[in-house]
């Protein structure tokens, strides 16, 4: 613990200044205050040390002996204060220019490249990493503050630690490959066909999951009969022919435009959710991440 009687650093800063310039005045222009306020600063520093540091006559003012060591002393401090202040502010300049983003499967894959390269073109020297993770796993990484910012998908209902704000709209698509029978009938598939077929279906944690076992629940819930890891696992099922799967339209956008998967219509199912931001609410939005959300909202 420092002594109750320790002298601030801008006064034994002014007092290094007195030891270079010889000159109240010099100072005073130097550090862009009055001369009598480098004076009385000087007087209050001699009253807390004790001692007498500096002589003024009319031909200028000289340093003590005692006021020399002081000086010598008050360089090594003084020095090390300014390397100190230039290392917090590299730190500073790093978070500024460092963005670290967690988002779920669907949204990383599909959303999370076009929002960075819209960000990198407007800050070339960006720095982004992004981890990828189900929104249970997302929600947990702003917990923890290991990321400034993370996407989540499905209805999720994140602890009060967490503040929200809708990124858009999604939904759930029913699809399946064109040979499957669903593809040719005529009538939509209703939630009691469509909970009473085994799917395959992303684990549990999975946002995507969450709205599938939401909308199934009135009809009995959700039959598994496959769990897998990521978006792209459950696609390559589809597209081998093994049964409907229930993913996001934009995760299927490109394989029903290609005439890989087609989309099954259904009745009676409330497949609609919406894609959010999430951040550690007491640390707030640093300008970065602040950045990416407006362009992720637009």
């Amino acid at each position: 613990m420092l002594p109750h009687d320790t002298p601030e650093l801008a006064a034994l800063d002014l007092l290094c200044s007195v030891a270079r310039l010889g000159s109240l005045g010099q100072v005073a222009q130097r550090h862009h205050v009055s001369q009598p306020a480098v004076s009385m600063r000087m007087s209050q520093l001699e009253r807390k040390l004790g001692l007498h540091l500096l002589d003024r006559d009319q031909s200028g003012t000289r340093l003590t002996p005692d006021g020399e060591r002081v000086v010598a002393w008050s360089q090594r401090v003084v020095g090390e204060a300014e390397a100190l202040m230039a290392a917090v502010e590299g730190l500073r300049a790093q978070r500024r220019s460092r963005l670290r983003v967690a988002a779920s499967f669907t949204v990383a894959d599909q959303l999370v490249p076009g929002w960075l390269a819209t960000l990198d073109g407007a800050m070339p020297d960006l720095s982004v990493t992004v981890e990828v993770s189900n929104s249970a796993g997302v929600l947990e990484r702003v917990l923890d503050g290991t990321v400034d910012l993370g996407f989540v998908e499905g209805r999720v209902d994140p602890p009060s630690a967490v503040a929200t704000a809708a990124v858009r709209d999604d939904r759930l698509a029913v699809v399946a490959d064109p040979a499957h029978p669903w593809a040719r009938r005529a009538t939509p598939v209703t939630g009691d066909e469509l909970a009473a077929t085994e799917l395959a279906v992303r684990e549990p944690g999975s946002g995507t999951r969450e709205v599938l076992e939401g909308a199934l629940a009135p009809f009995g819930g959700l039959r598994s009969r496959l769990e897998l890891g990521s978006t792209e696992a459950i696609l390559a099922a589809a597209r081998a022919g093994r049964g409907p799967v229930v993913l996001s339209l934009l995760a299927v956008a490109s394989d029903l435009a290609a005439g890989r998967l087609v989309e099954i219509p259904t009745s009676g199912l409330d497949l609609g959710r919406v894609l959010r931001a999430a951040w550690l609410a007491e640390r707030g939005l640093s300008p970065l991440a602040t950045r990416l959300l407006e362009i992720a909202g637009s």
